[in-house]
């Protein structure tokens, strides 16, 4: 009886035929199947067990694992079955909905090969070099066996053509993340970036998905001849947001904001009394101003400049002259500083006046000194 049901299953199965098995043994180039409803043998080759290519069969299956297969032949002694065509298609259907809907979705790196990286969705998924990254990749033999995140861009079942995308995933988080972070920043924020890049006219700074632009007048409270002096790629920055444009996607930040002003401890720095060293930065009509520390600028009066009288600074200065001042008085406040040069034009006098009169002249008067020639003249 039980060798008739066993004819009749066994000419009931055909190629094409669906059938569930039960792994009963593994062997390096292929595996057995105990097939439902079957006496037969059911036999899985190797190259039928995976749409990648793989070097031995426990690398796909292990005993006991329950399959779904498709009849390929049926021999005398034995089913040739199909776990690849199974998976397939299935994977077809499930990656068409992904496809369709943009869905983003998981999968390890089975192996990288020239040009890019395999996957394997039931069937192989490739991902090209130049859709693995936003940035540029040189080596990718870190990636075998890494998870990432995948969107597929192409799909043509007819071709069993399959293209992924890691970048595109990437490349929607950062927008969405820079449009976020659009969306928050208020002007007078003090946020923490990294220096991006440098350019003549100051340094872009990554603050959280998104750049803005520190121009070089907003680097230093010093004078600044190029970005490059004070700053470099990848550094660590404290930024101030002056302004955003959120259609145009543009920020506009400052590091010397975040500083201390060069007034912030001028009162230590230039206490009343004091005698500072200083460049004369301009002339005006009523005196000069001059900078005694970057960013800190004083006034001279003009009659503060010389015991002469003198019409204008003009007549006794230039821009760009280095001079000795004194402190009269400091405004931390209102960031003003009086200043004096006339003490040392007196101080200098004074010491021309010593050099000039010889010792032994001293105590002699004027008429001692010129009497015999008075005399003369008269003769």
């Amino acid at each position: 009886m039980s060798e008739d049901m066993n004819q009749i299953e066994v000419r009931n199965f055909e190629a094409g035929d669906r059938v569930k098995g039960q792994v009963t043994k593994v062997e390096e180039k292929q595996v057995l199947v105990n097939v439902e409803g079957s006496k037969l043998d059911g036999i899985i080759p190797i190259s039928e067990l995976s749409s990648l290519h793989i070097e031995k069969a426990e690398d796909a299956v292990s005993v006991d694992d329950e399959l779904e297969l498709e009849v390929l032949k049926v021999e005398e002694e034995a089913l040739i079955l199909s776990k690849r065509k199974v998976d397939a298609e299935k994977a077809w259907d499930e990656l068409k909905a992904k496809f369709e809907s943009g869905e983003v979705f998981e999968a390890e790196v089975k192996d990288v090969v020239k040009g890019g990286l395999v996957v394997d969705l039931g069937v192989r998924g490739f991902v090209p070099a130049s859709l693995v990254e936003s940035h540029f990749v040189e080596d990718f033999s870190d990636y075998k066996g890494k998870t990432l995140t995948f969107k597929i861009v192409e799909l043509e079942q007819e071709k069993n053509r399959l293209i992924l995308s890691h970048r595109a995933v990437v490349e929607e988080e950062q927008g969405k993340k820079k449009q976020d972070m659009l969306d928050s920043l208020q002007a007078g924020q003090v946020i923490e970036g990294t220096v991006q890049r440098i350019t003549d006219f100051g340094a872009f700074v990554d603050i959280g998905g998104v750049d803005g632009l520190v121009h070089i007048s907003q680097l230093s409270h010093e004078h600044v001849e190029k970005p490059s002096d004070v700053v470099e790629e990848g550094q660590k920055v404290q930024v101030k947001v002056l302004s955003v444009d959120r259609d145009n996607e543009r920020i506009s930040l400052s590091i010397k904001e975040t500083l201390p002003g060069p007034w912030a401890d001028i009162e230590e720095k230039a206490p009343k009394g004091s005698t500072l060293e200083g460049t004369v930065r301009r002339l005006v009509s009523y005196g000069a101003f001059v900078e005694v520390f970057p960013g800190v600028e004083g006034l001279v009066h003009i009659s503060q400049i010389s015991h002469k009288h003198i019409g204008t600074p003009h007549e006794v200065l230039n821009e760009g002259q280095n001079v000795k001042v004194k402190v009269l008085d400091v405004n931390k406040a209102d960031q003003r500083l009086s200043l004096s040069m006339k003490d040392f034009e007196e101080r200098e006098t004074n010491e021309a006046t010593d050099y000039e009169l010889p010792e032994e002249s001293k105590g002699f008067s004027l008429g001692d000194m010129i009497g015999d020639k008075l005399k003369n003249l008269k003769q």
